[in-house]
Formats: structure tokens, C-alpha cells, sequence
């Protein structure tokens, strides 16, 4: 057999003599780009089943699958980083979705732009559902704030005068409350004993005060102008009013007090997912509720209601509004 020359054209000569008994033709050569492309794909394809495995079962996360996105209005409440890291301890990596406006932040939910949300009681959420025909639900509860009763002309509510005015938020959820807490302090009569849907129209005139409904912001800027008004508590710390000078306020621990019980909210559907329970219990570790409680002047009540009680009440809510 002799040495392969090249001719001079670049090709390889065919080896050896064609008339030799033992000549073999020579053996065909692999396309080298075949086996590469080839290569490759198996390599593709390798690693697609590597990440369809692993990575829907979290090995390769850092979150071990269990990202949770939770709009909310609160994300810059001194509370919610501590939130964020024990929700992380519990193997929940929080994605924060902030929202300006609370309006939008139901939507946001129903439509599936976040898993859950936390901003809102179960009054707001009861009236979201039933003008909307939503199905959203409480996964557990987070706190309660009472709605106060302030004044800079008299110094106990048994000092207001008969006839005097009263200053209450003119939106529908707020307005009704503050009815309310007026009629428990014994200043209004609501027709029919007063209803999460209540108006200033329901106040009877066997009343003591007179109620004046203004906007939520302009409760604190009417106190000069009345003898008392209702505010809510964020209003009350944005204008440096101190709690502890407040002449009423709502008990926390009533069944009148249930509709304002905040919580934290998922779509029906998914109510039961164990991520979300780890949730609901970071936001109840010792560090977060102490957090809360110190922003709001101790004006926070932590609640602690189990989901299903939480929807026995909303369930309830949805029916008075209907």
C-alpha cells in the first residue's frame, strides 16, 4: 500500500493500487459540521430536560420556587422589610408590587398581575367583590385600627352640645363607619340601628349633633370650624394629632368592628396554597407586629381570625351590600 499524496487540486489522493486483490475503497469521511450541529442539539436538549426537571422543582432558584408578588399601598410602613426578610426565613421570596392608588390594587389581583395583595379590610373588599362579581378571599388578617373621635373644643364626648356638629368622611365605607361609632358613642340614632351601608340621610332626628360630611383629608382641617370630628387614622398621624387625645374611639374587639378587620387576600382558586400560609405567618412574627404597632402610635391592634372565620364575615358583608 503506498502513502496518501494530495493532488493538486487540494483533494486526497485514493490510497493504494485499484487492482491489488486485497484494495478496499476508501473509508467515506464524516461531515465534520454534521456532527457538530448534531452536537449541539443534543446539548440543547440536555439541558432543556436539566431545567424542565430541576427548575420546576426549584433546585436551581434562589427562592426554592417559592416566589409570592403581593401589591400593596404599604410597602414603605416601617414594618414591611422586617415582613419581607421573615417571609424569606420561611423559604417565601416577597416580590413587592406598590400601587398609589387602592383602586387599582383589587384589579391587579383578579387579573393575575400579583398572587396576592395586602392594603384593604374586609368592608373594602366585600364591596369590591359584590360591584364587580369577584370571588377574591381572605388568606388570614393582619390588624385592626379603631376609628377615632377628636376634638380642640371639648375634652370628653359627653361634653359635645346638643345640636353641635360633627365632622365625618363623606366616602361610603368611611361614612359608615364613623355613623357608626357616633351612634355607639350615643351622639346619632341611625334608622333600621345602622348599616355597613348607612348615610347621613339614615341619621334620625332624635339625634343629638348633627353630622357635616366632608372629605376624608379635610376631617382634621374642619376641626376649628366643628365641635368634633371622626378621623381616620392615617389622616390623624399625617397631621400630628396625638391618639392619645382622642375623646372616642370604636372598639376594636366588637362584632361592629369586624368589617374593618384588614387582611391579606388571594383569588378564590388559590386560597389554599401553603406559600401563602408561610406568608400570613411572617407578617405575625414578633418583629413585624412590633414594627406596626410602634408606626401607629399603638393605635394597631394585631388580629389573629383564621381564614375561614375571615370569610364567614366577608360572606356575611356581601350579602348586606346585595
Amino acid at each position: 500500500m503506498t502513502e496518501d499524496k494530495n493532488t493538486a487540486s487540494g483533494d486526497p489522493a485514493i490510497p493504494g493500487d485499484p487492482t491489488d486483490q486485497y484494495w478496499l475503497p476508501p473509508k467515506p469521511k464524516r461531515d465534520r459540521s454534521l456532527l457538530f450541529a448534531g452536537g449541539a442539539v443534543a446539548v440543547a436538549l440536555l439541558i432543556g430536560a436539566v431545567f424542565t426537571f430541576f427548575g420546576s422543582s426549584g433546585l436551581f432558584r434562589d427562592d426554592d420556587g417559592s416566589e409570592v408578588s403581593i401589591a400593596t399601598t404599604e410597602a414603605t410602613q416601617d414594618y414591611w422589610p422586617i415582613f419581607v426578610r421573615k417571609a424569606k426565613d420561611k423559604g417565601v421570596t416577597i416580590k413587592t408590587v406598590s400601587f398609589a392608588d387602592g383602586n387599582q390594587v383589587n384589579p391587579a389581583l383578579a387579573q393575575r398581575q400579583v398572587d396576592l395583595n395586602l392594603f384593604q379590610h374586609l368592608q373594602f373588599l366585600a364591596d369590591y367583590n359584590t360591584s364587580t362579581n369577584s370571588d377574591l378571599t381572605p388568606v388570614g388578617s393582619t390588624y385592626i385600627v379603631p376609628l377615632a373621635v377628636y376634638s380642640k373644643k371639648v375634652t370628653s364626648i359627653e361634653a359635645i352640645p346638643v345640636g353641635g356638629q360633627v365632622a365625618i368622611p363623606n366616602d361610603a365605607t368611611n361614612q359608615a363607619r364613623a355613623l357608626l361609632v357616633l351612634q355607639s358613642a350615643k351622639l346619632v340614632e341611625l334608622r333600621g340601628g345602622g348599616t355597613i351601608k348607612s348615610t347621613p340621610a339614615d341619621v334620625l332626628p332624635s339625634s343629638r349633633v348633627r353630622v357635616v360630611p366632608v372629605a376624608a383629608q379635610q376631617t382634621v382641617t374642619s376641626l376649628p370650624s366643628v365641635d368634633a370630628a371622626v378621623i381616620n387614622n392615617n389622616f390623624a398621624q399625617d397631621a400630628g394629632l396625638d391618639p392619645k387625645t382622642a375623646i372616642y374611639q370604636d372598639d376594636p374587639n366588637s362584632r361592629a368592628a369586624e368589617p374593618y378587620i384588614n387582611i391579606i387576600v388571594s383569588r378564590s382558586a388559590d386560597k389554599g396554597k401553603p406559600e401563602f400560609q408561610k406568608v400570613v405567618e411572617a407578617f405575625h412574627a414578633p418583629e413585624v407586629t412590633a414594627a406596626l404597632i410602634s408606626q401607629s402610635k399603638d393605635t394597631a391592634v394585631i388580629v389573629t381570625r383564621p381564614a375561614d372565620e375571615l370569610a364567614t364575615i366577608l360572606n356575611r358583608l356581601e350579602d348586606e351590600l346585595r
